[in-house]
């Protein structure tokens, strides 16, 4: 028997002694880098297999106000853009889903590109912007046009101050794209024929007097800067905005708001004046000792190419940090191993994973949610991919104005009802947040019982009874 001590493995498992190095032997083989898919990002003239775009020159696509300009707004410019790559039953189905949509329509060049057209209906870029009336159900009976009660917490127009230190900002209600999904469909966008919008345009004597509540409350030192789409501020507007906020003694931390990375990349390669506004605004946040960040919102790895890494490339270069709060959307990113190529993705283009939210009840658009089990797998799976700073944290946004509570936080969760219950002692102390998983995705016994709408009300008083017995 060999005098040399025995080497243990992190499993337990016993190996081989270490080698002449004095190191110990490697516990896992080399990886193959072209497994490294996180690295691959599509790149080339992947445009021009549309056929509206196939004589677009890579320099005009690469010009923002080319991809503003041909943004698609209804279903004849969509089939005008796309004709010929896919079936007419596809663009009815897309007209009548129009339609019943609460949100307005707007689809970048770029993002049009990006979608599989050889199946549309499956692609999780056209679900999350182009509505189909074939796949529509019924809302939630607990649904309301603004489920987080963003409007009643609102001490002017335009401003909401829930959480104690930290408000949002509204100051316009455009985007350079529409999500299907959006929060905000009560207020973002031209009026639907299914919502007229609560109006938030541009207004100078509006923003006075958000910037004057926002002075007179001393706790308040977090403004998140959104709308609509930080995007869509012209750079006088956004100078104007951030050097009014950041000379508030008060304020310390300013979030721009914006889908734009994801959908339209080439504003920040191509609108210098506005990429330069940005950056003036986190160097004069950084002399005063304030944090100037942008956030954005990527939901499917396919949606980051070699043009945001180019646009990504740029701002980190200036020293500007981006985060990414992802939905969770069915049939978009609601696998583990998508949302985990979706983190590493964002990870290797400098982007940081903050927030992965649960759905939000939306008019209209009940198709696209998913059950918190969902999101409670996702997480376990997620965590572990990468380093922790680059995990995302999974988070319900409480229906009520509860707030954002960690997914596995909740005082009881009844998967057959799909009933979930939160507290938010630190925003509404006392009072309980009732989350509801998608009808159509309970067992027979739960969708029998919302079947009944005098079930209702025992279901509510079910939960709320568990949840009390839980603390």
């Amino acid at each position: 028997m060999s005098g040399e001590p025995e080497v243990v493995s992190a499993t337990g498992r016993a190996t081989d002694a270490p080698g002449p190095t004095g190191l110990p032997p490697a516990l896992k083989p080399p990886v193959d880098p072209s497994s490294l898919v996180h690295r691959q990002l599509l790149d080339g003239p992947f445009w021009q297999h549309v056929p509206a775009y196939a004589q677009i020159s890579e320099a005009e696509f690469l010009d923002h106000r080319w991809q503003a300009k041909n943004s698609i707004t209804n279903v004849g410019k969509l089939l005008a853009a796309v004709k010929g790559l896919c079936p007419d039953d596809f663009f009815r189905d897309a007209e009548e889903g129009f339609k019943q949509a609460p949100m307005s329509v707007r689809v970048s060049p770029y993002l049009l590109a990006l979608v599989d057209w050889s199946h549309p209906y499956e692609d999780p870029l056209r679900i999350q912007f182009i509505p189909l009336a074939s796949r529509s159900l019924h809302d939630h009976p607990k649904l309301n046009l603004d489920s987080l009660h963003e409007r009643v917490d609102m001490p002017v127009p335009g401003l909401t101050h829930r959480y104690p230190d930290k408000a949002l900002f509204l100051p316009l209600d455009m985007c350079p794209v529409y999500c299907r999904f959006c929060t905000r469909s009560y207020a973002v966008g031209v009026d639907t024929e299914q919502v007229a919008k609560f109006q938030l345009r541009v207004n100078h004597d509006r923003w006075q007097r958000a910037f004057e509540y926002v002075a007179s409350r001393p706790e308040l030192e977090d403004i998140v800067v959104s709308g609509g789409d930080a995007y869509q501020l012209r750079p006088e507007q956004l100078t104007e905005i951030g050097e009014t906020l950041l000379g508030m003694p008060n304020i310390l931390r300013i979030r721009l708001a914006t889908k734009g990375p994801a959908v339209m990349p080439q504003k920040i390669l191509t609108d210098d004046p506005w990429t330069d506004a940005v950056t003036r605004l986190v160097e004069l946040g950084r002399k005063r000792h304030k944090e100037v960040v942008i956030h954005t919102h990527f939901n499917h790895p396919r949606e980051i190419t070699a043009i945001t890494k180019a646009a990504m490339d740029r701002l980190f270069e200036r020293g500007i940090t981006v985060r990414n709060q992802s939905v969770l959307v069915r049939g978009v990113n609601d696998r583990p191993e998508v949302m985990a190529l979706l983190v590493k993705r964002l990870s290797y283009v400098n982007v940081h994973p903050y927030y992965i939210y649960m759905h939000d009840l939306v008019k209209g658009v009940e198709d696209l949610r998913t059950t918190l089990d969902t999101g409670l797998r996702i997480e376990r799976h997620v965590r572990g991919v990468t380093a922790g700073f680059n995990t995302p944290t999974v988070v319900t946004d409480a229906p009520g104005g509860g707030g954002k509570r960690d997914v596995h936080s909740y005082e009881s969760y009844d998967r057959v009802t799909g009933i979930s219950v939160y507290t938010a002692p630190s925003v509404r102390p006392g009072r309980l947040f009732f989350y509801f998983d998608p009808i159509d995705q309970l067992p027979p016994e739960g969708q029998a019982r919302w079947a009944d709408p005098a079930e209702h009300p025992r279901m509510i008083d079910e939960a709320r009874a568990a949840a009390a017995q839980s603390r």
